[in-house]
């Protein structure tokens, strides 16, 4: 008589996933707020919206790791990269003043490996409590034969709430105004595909210390900026990822006749880079255009306030770093070791 066949026989453990569920709860519990209906588990995660806001919008965003999950992968090193996911689509949605309200997470992999994907998920839980988000729900796919023995990818989903009134629109990015930027821990979560390829070139394995400082948990900046704004009006933001300064500070701009100028030697960048521009042989734009270079997230205020902002985030633990200005475009030219960034997408590098 032949055998009967189980999912389990196809490759998708059933057992495994109700596990991870049972051992994940307790994390996902403690970043739950008050607002959050119900708990892990149903179909839907249901939630009102916080009272205090009279006319709330609410601000959503996607992201994933890309491929520093495969270093993290290759080192056994899955602590820290739910937290990557996090602050990935967390600092995404505070660029527009808004506070991380709910994330969902996507988990997908050939085969599941239980101890691996708590580690994983209690990471994101642990970015969730930073963030201030609750993590309301998400979902575990088996997909033998799609992935790699060992592999698997994540992917978050952010619901931010903000006030009609207090949306960050970049309408007071105005020549004159100036921009301070946040540090990075390391290149956070961009620029994996060259880091790895440079790994690769070098022939050697990483030490504990390089490893350390590749796998550095992405930053999030949601409490600091959150609490500034209280007290210290924001004009924009930019979140420093793929495309490095060179691309995103621009995206704080609402007008077109404004340019960005950016003092490099404002900050001292971590040593990682300095191996990564060395060890690669990767010269100074595809470095700012690639990685954060050790910003990782920059905020725009007027002159008057600039000092009121900077003592603020210095309050809250940051070390805030104010980097340059807005000028009108075309009116500046970039002195060595500056970067003039216009609204027309023109770079201009000293």
């Amino acid at each position: 008589m032949k055998r009967q066949l189980t999912y389990r026989d196809a490759g998708v453990d059933i057992d495994a996933g109700d596990e991870l569920v049972r051992r994940i709860a307790p994390a996902c519990r403690r970043t739950q707020r008050p607002e959050v209906l119900g708990g892990i588990g149903g179909f839907g995660a249901l939630a009102t919206l916080p009272s205090r806001y009279r006319e709330p919008v609410l601000v959503t965003g996607t992201d994933g790791v890309g491929t520093k999950l495969k270093l993290a992968i290759d080192h056994d090193r899955h602590d820290s990269i739910g937290q990557d996911l996090v602050a990935m689509c967390a600092n995404d949605v505070l660029v527009s003043g808004a506070e991380p309200f709910l994330f969902l997470d996507y988990y997908a992999t050939s085969r599941l490996d239980v101890d691996v994907a708590e580690r994983v998920i209690v990471g994101i839980a642990e970015g969730c409590r930073i963030a201030g988000c609750a993590l309301v729900g998400g979902e575990t796919a088996e997909m033998p034969g799609f992935y790699a023995p060992g592999d698997y990818d994540v992917a978050g989903f952010c619901v931010g709430v903000v006030e009609r009134s207090e949306i960050v629109d970049g309408k007071g990015v105005v020549p004159g105004a100036v921009l301070i930027g946040l540090p990075s821990s390391g290149p956070h979560s961009n620029g994996y595909s060259l880091i790895r390829r440079i790994l690769t070139d070098q022939q050697a394995h990483p030490s504990a210390e390089l490893l350390d400082q590749l796998l550095a948990p992405t930053r999030i900046y949601a409490q600091s900026i959150l609490e500034t704004r209280r007290n210290v009006p924001i004009a924009g933001m930019a979140h420093v990822t793929g495309g490095g300064l060179l691309e995103n500070l621009p995206r704080m701009f609402a007008r077109d006749d404004v340019a960005a100028r950016i003092d490099l030697d404002a900050w001292s960048r971590p040593a990682v880079f300095s191996w990564l521009s060395q060890a690669g042989n990767v010269d100074e734009r595809e470095m700012l255009r690639t990685f954060n270079c050790g910003i990782g997230f920059v905020v725009c205020v007027a002159a008057r306030d600039a000092e009121r902002a900077v003592a603020s985030l210095r309050a809250l633990g940051e070390a805030p770093v104010r980097i340059g200005e807005i000028v009108p475009l075309g009116a500046a030219k970039p002195k060595p070791s500056e970067v003039v960034l216009g609204a027309d997408g023109s770079q201009l590098i000293g």
